[in-house]
């Protein structure tokens, strides 16, 4: 990528997946990424729980309805934790240490897709983070943000285009 601008650009949900897998050094790359990510008031709250096991994938896939599909294909995923008791910014560092994985992903060629978990049900009416924590395990303090599908893109998105974006939306001083 040529700049930051260009990778953004670059950077679109993918939910079709080869079979190909992603280096483990690809992975660490993506985990250093959200590890970088700021947080509020130094807490940096969010832990990271990495699934390459496609049987567990699979339950996964159920953890919401008709949105979680393509971890079935997926190469791994990368679950977004926080603990509640460590921050009051668990959300926002969630949120930041997910788009930090996502550009991350996208500047190596590895195709993502950012899946919501926070306050939304799965397949079988739990919510999401109820199903998952029965699935990965962890702790009752630890609120689950999101879930990062990657997975090498069957097929190539194309960028955004700056001209199309709405700076109608772009206020100075006041709105």
């Amino acid at each position: 990528m040529e700049n930051l601008l260009d990778l953004m650009r670059s950077r679109r949900s993918v939910r079709q997946y080869t079979d190909e897998k992603i280096s483990d050094e690809n992975i660490k790359k993506i985990l250093s990424a959200a590890l970088l990510a700021p947080s509020g008031h130094s807490k940096y709250p969010c832990e990271f729980i990495v699934v390459k096991n496609s049987e567990t994938l699979e339950k996964m896939s159920h953890c919401r309805v008709n949105v979680a599909k393509m971890l079935t294909q997926a190469a791994a995923a990368v679950v977004v934790i926080a603990d509640t008791e460590k921050s009051d910014t668990v959300v926002e560092d969630s949120a930041v240490a997910m788009m930090n994985m996502e550009l991350m992903a996208t500047s190596l060629g590895i195709g993502n897709c950012w899946i919501q978990v926070r306050n939304r049900p799965a397949e079988n009416n739990l919510p999401s983070e109820e199903y998952l924590r029965e699935i990965l395990k962890f702790p009752k303090n630890f609120m689950c943000q999101s879930i990062l599908s990657l997975g090498i893109a069957a097929k190539q998105p194309r960028q955004r285009e700056l001209e199309k974006l709405n700076f109608s939306k772009i206020h100075e001083e006041i709105f």
